[in-house]
Parts: structure tokens; C-alpha cells; sequence
């Protein structure tokens, strides 16, 4: 996905604050709604617009499905806003 989903992905509060949630490691939708006082439905958008962003992924494991972080996206964007910086992230590892 271009960097535009991305940006409007990571827009929203409720979706940052997902993202944080998942820093920690994957979490079942469920998992997800309990953290919010908002319906599942509402939440279910707030992943379909991450997922549809490529900011997570999910993975389907017996009957639940388990959302997680997708890594390679957040690093494509900091990498590009540490070169509008004049920054290389080849410096800061």
C-alpha cells in the first residue's frame, strides 16, 4: 500500500492506541474490543482500515483470529521520514 493509507491508518487515536496494543505481541479481535469502551463492530472497521493500510496482518489459528503488527510498513515510513530529516536509518542501528 502506498504511504497515503498509511497515514490516514495511523490518523485516528483509536487506531494508534490499537497499534500499541499489538507492540506487545498479536491479539485476538476480541482481545482488542475489551480494551475500548466502542462496539466490535466499530473496532472491526478500525482493523480493516490498519489491515487494508498493510500497518497489521491477521492469522487465523483454530477459531480465532489473531492480529499482529506489520513491521515492514512502520519501518518503509520511518525510514522515509528520517530521510526527509536528512537522517539514514542505517545511522541510528
Amino acid at each position: 500500500m502506498g504511504f497515503a493509507e498509511t497515514f490516514k491508518a495511523l490518523s485516528d487515536p483509536t487506531r494508534r492506541e490499537i497499534l500499541t496494543l499489538l507492540r506487545d505481541g498479536p491479539l485476538t479481535a476480541g482481545e482488542i474490543v475489551g480494551q475500548f469502551d466502542m462496539t466490535g463492530a466499530s473496532i472491526s472497521h478500525h482493523l480493516s482500515i490498519l489491515k487494508h493500510a498493510g500497518v497489521i496482518d491477521d492469522e487465523k489459528k483454530g477459531k480465532f483470529i489473531y492480529y499482529y503488527l506489520n513491521s515492514s510498513v512502520l519501518d518503509d515510513v520511518l525510514n522515509w521520514l528520517l530521510c526527509l530529516k536528512g537522517e539514514s536509518s542505517d545511522e541510528n542501528t
